[in-house]
């Protein structure tokens, strides 16, 4: 007999995970699978780093770190944010977890209660849903559309809150669209937020260096927004140390405070080497990694102009991270090698199945009509993909 608690039996699989498991389950049966599932940097750690870990191992850190982080990595990061974002947050206002994806959840588990709505502009992270239903909060989906590069106006924002409305999450850069908010765009958003100064705004900016269109705009840059707003970022992008697992926030002293002391009773401290990395990674220029972000360049205009040469995909221009994320709604009704394409989880397993290229339904992100194509991947690699989807798609 099942006993499991109906709270996991109503939690979805991470469908970007799902992904990757079945195409690692193909490549053991031998096909030839390119992944352009993962959002995964196929960089290696910068050098730098990875010698601050050893030298970290060479001198014994071996023993649990403080619940919260330790306070040279806070430290590291208050300058971080001063030096980047113009934000000032004192050691006590940051917090460290294993991954940007535990703060997210410790943010939930201190912030939601019962029946509070937090708001998700579509497309959002694939997690964010998941996340705020285990804690018992309602999320509440804004769709936007590909016109406006997927991103929440202020008059859908207004339309949306309700009595019920404790918060808002959303990303920028912004996986799976690569959309990001200007300056102005989150002024209006924030302006809408004068009028209801109960609602908390969850800001993710974990991508926020790989932007190539200009400068990165934190949402509490704004003195009127600095207390409602939660900054949560870490280091799995931006320096390609996706399985190192260091996030971090930056928030008021109280909502850190809980956060610390959730985390205290799950995980306690991350990972102590980790850690020691990280100081070095955070206190180096931006400018050592730009390497990587030049490349995601080149990756994205390779892409789009090899996607654009496909009938029936929709693009856009991503601003930032390392997606795109089009609009296959062409396809559905449609039967192509005897499988009848009814939605964008279809579409996603056509190629899988029939292309050999593993992408990511929209459907996972709030978004039926749309696929998750990552360019984390070598430009052979991506164009062999496309030619294999055009070709299967024929």
């Amino acid at each position: 007999m099942n006993q499991l608690s109906d709270r996991v039996k109503n939690l979805s699989t991470s469908a970007t995970l799902a992904m990757a498991a079945k195409a690692r389950e193909l490549r053991t049966e031998g096909k030839d699978i390119i992944g352009l599932s993962l959002g995964e940097p196929d960089f290696n750690t910068p050098d730098f780093i990875k010698n601050a870990a050893i030298e970290a191992i060479n001198q014994d850190y071996n023993s649990y770190t403080p619940v919260d982080g330790y306070l040279e990595l806070k430290n590291a990061i208050a300058t971080k944010f001063k030096r980047d974002n113009n934000l000032t947050y004192k050691p006590s206002q940051i917090a460290v977890s294993t991954g940007a994806k535990q703060a997210l959840f410790n943010i939930a588990s201190v912030m939601l209660n019962e029946g509070d709505e937090v708001i998700l502009p579509c497309p959002y992270w694939v997690s964010y849903n998941d996340i705020v239903k285990l804690n018992e909060g309602v999320p509440v989906e804004v769709k936007t559309s590909i016109e406006n590069d997927f991103k929440m106006t202020a008059e859908q924002l207004e339309a949306a809150i309700t009595p019920k409305t404790k918060m808002i999450w959303y990303s920028s850069p912004c996986n799976p669209s690569g959309s990001v908010y200007s300056e102005g765009e989150l002024r209006a958003l924030a302006d809408v937020l004068q009028k209801h100064p109960n609602i908390y705004v969850l800001s993710d900016e974990i991508y926020e260096h790989i932007n190539f269109e200009g400068g990165h705009f934190s949402m509490a840059q704004f003195d009127d927004m600095y207390d409602r707003t939660i900054t949560v970022n870490g280091v799995s992008k931006a320096f390609a140390m996706t399985g190192w697992r260091i996030g971090y926030i930056g928030a008021a002293e109280w909502i850190v405070k809980a956060c610390t002391k959730v985390q205290g009773q799950v995980t306690s401290g991350a990972n102590c080497i980790a850690q020691r990395a990280v100081i070095t990674a955070l206190e180096a220029s931006p400018s050592k990694v730009k390497y990587m972000i030049d490349e995601f360049k080149e990756r994205r205009q390779l892409i789009l102009k090899l996607l654009n040469g496909i009938e029936g995909f929709k693009t856009n221009e991503p601003e930032g991270a390392f997606y795109v994320f089009p609009n296959v709604s062409f396809y559905f009704g449609k039967t192509i090698k005897g499988k009848t394409i009814n939605n964008a989880t279809d579409f996603s397993l056509f190629l899988l199945e029939e292309a050999l290229v593993a992408t990511v339904t929209g459907e996972a992100f709030g978004n039926p009509d749309c696929i998750r194509i990552s360019y984390a991947a070598s430009q052979n690699d991506i164009i062999e993909a496309i030619k294999r989807i055009k070709l299967a798609l024929a």
